[in-house]
């Protein structure tokens, strides 16, 4: 067995809030947090090869259980070498239980259900003390994700930051069902504890998972749950409400009472007002798919000063008025795009369904975020995180 060689050290405090600066170790290098973890949901960050993730200073990428264990399936994976080796990927990563898509498959994902809408049948799933069954996607033959199979698949597959497995209840679901949910969801974290125990050689290190859904009195017993357990680090998941306001208050009721000397991430968060304002309430790293998403969709991230008032921290490059803007896209931003294309060349690409047009805004976005997270961490050291968020907050509302 090897010495552990995980930490998480807090290097400076805010003294206006609950922010920290710190720095997170894994055996594949260290995160300065606060930090963003990019979606690279089956072993690729779409349409950017880690080399350009490089480039543009990422820290450390995200991985899924759920899809990699359909396919390629984490054995295959561990026989070259481990999910680092398969996507040459040699900085830090993180991979998810699983446990929030085998939600998804049967309540449509979060923005669906706070809208109420009901885009997938729930009998594709079926709940039970052992874990869940699901049907593939692929083949349509019946899975069944537990706890054990989660945490086994995660250790095979070699990511440095893992997550214990649990129930995601969805938002429209009744406080009992929750805290139903939430015991269960208890229950098979102590399960993912006692499998890693079995299969970790020291190279992985363990989140617990915050749940409860809405009900504070629920949050409230699962901080004291995951404070108890032997976990690395702590994430927040499941429905955090309806609004921003919902989601933020409990977001600060669950920071407020998490164990300080853990690191603590949010999960599915990636809005520009939800970082700082996570931030602020002692989140140290989070991860969302919307930087890349919204370079697919032709919207590119962009300082306050140059944000679109009708799009809000973003340009949408499709629109007719960038045709025969020969500018830069960011005169401010180092990332190749910035420095190479125009928006009327951007514009061009995305009328004209190129390729190029991906790769192009997916590079600009991820090196806006992480100097946009480099800007916090900054801010922390010099004392003027406040300042930071007041000049941000009036344009960032996503």
């Amino acid at each position: 067995m090897s010495v552990f060689p995980f930490r998480f050290d807090v290097l400076r405090k805010d003294p206006a809030s609950r922010a920290r600066r710190g720095r997170l170790h894994t055996p594949h290098g260290c995160v300065e947090t606060p930090a963003f973890i990019f979606c690279g949901t089956k072993a690729s960050v779409k349409g950017l090869a880690p080399s350009q993730l490089k480039a543009a200073r990422t820290q450390i990428c995200l991985a899924n259980t759920y899809h990699l264990l359909l396919q390629p399936g984490a054995n295959l994976i561990a026989e070259a070498g481990g999910l680092h080796r398969f996507m040459g990927w040699e900085g830090p990563l993180l991979t998810d239980s699983g446990g929030f898509q085998v939600f998804s498959l049967g309540h449509g994902s979060v923005a669906d259900e706070i809208k109420g809408k009901r885009c997938r049948d729930p009998s594709v799933q079926k709940i039970s003390e052992e874990g869940v069954t699901f049907q593939s996607y692929r083949d349509g033959s019946l899975q069944v994700l537990t706890p054990e199979r989660s945490i086994e698949a995660q250790c095979q597959m070699g990511a440095d930051l893992i997550v214990a497995f649990d129930e995601c209840t969805p938002y429209h679901s009744t406080r009992a069902y929750t805290e139903q949910a939430l015991e269960r969801s208890h229950r098979w974290e102590q399960r993912s504890v006692e499998a890693l125990s079995a299969h970790n050689m020291g190279q992985q290190a363990l989140y617990g998972v915050v749940q409860g859904g809405v009900y504070p009195d629920l949050r409230a017993e699962s901080v004291c749950f995951v404070n108890k357990m032997p976990f690395f680090g702590h994430a927040i998941g499941g429905t955090l409400g309806s609004t921003r306001e919902e989601m933020m208050a409990i977001v600060d009721q669950v920071t407020s009472s998490l164990d300080p000397g853990r690191p603590i991430h949010l999960l599915g968060i990636g809005g520009l007002h939800d970082i700082l304002q996570g931030v602020a309430l002692g989140v140290d790293t989070f991860d969302c798919v919307h930087p890349t998403r919204l370079a697919r969709h032709g919207g590119a991230l962009m300082p306050v000063t140059l944000c679109d008032p009708a799009e809000r921290a973003c340009i949408v490059l499709k629109r007719a008025c960038y045709a025969r803007d020969f500018g830069p896209l960011d005169p401010s931003c180092p990332c190749e795009t910035c420095q190479n294309f125009s928006r009327a060349y951007l514009h061009h690409l995305i009328k004209a369904r190129e390729i190029l047009a991906l790769t192009a805004l997916t590079l600009h976005n991820v090196t806006f975020m992480n100097r946009f997270l480099q800007e916090i961490r900054t801010a922390l050291e010099q004392d003027r995180f406040e300042e930071m968020r007041t000049h941000w907050h009036s344009s960032c509302v996503q």
